[in-house]
């Protein structure tokens, strides 16, 4: 079986709409009172984390694999309270992301798709 997402960085072909899509995403985080609690006060460092590990997960480089051994996601944001309403905000912003980064465009479904899947896995709390 193919993985719809992980051939997605040779199409966009660019790592510049990754970090857009990230930037667009914490602009959103930044505002919303259910997730930015959650985040250090400065979010520079999980913008950096959030590319890195979209881009290798995409098909780009391994650099946070490189630097942080393997993703282990659920266990890295095991520490931090996230229940249903914190998966749902979490998707809107990405939504809301996608929806600024044309270059996502084709991919859209399959994004969708992913990234719902991703921040369902993520719930730890009822």
């Amino acid at each position: 079986m193919e993985d719809p997402v992980a051939n997605i960085y040779q199409s966009v072909a660019s790592e510049e709409p990754f970090f857009r899509l990230v930037d667009e995403f914490y602009a959103g985080v930044e505002k919303d009172p259910i997730l930015r609690p959650l985040y250090p006060d400065d979010l520079s460092h999980s913008k950096q984390l959030l590319a890195l590990f979209l881009l290798q997960r995409f098909g780009g480089r391994t650099t946070y694999s490189q630097e942080r051994g393997h993703p282990r996601m659920r266990a890295r944001h095991m520490p931090f309270k996230i229940g249903v309403a914190e998966r749902d905000a979490w998707v809107k912003h990405m939504g809301n992301a996608l929806d600024k980064v044309t270059e996502f465009s084709p991919f859209r479904a399959a994004l969708d798709f992913y990234f719902q899947d991703f921040a369902t896995f993520m719930i730890n709390q009822p």
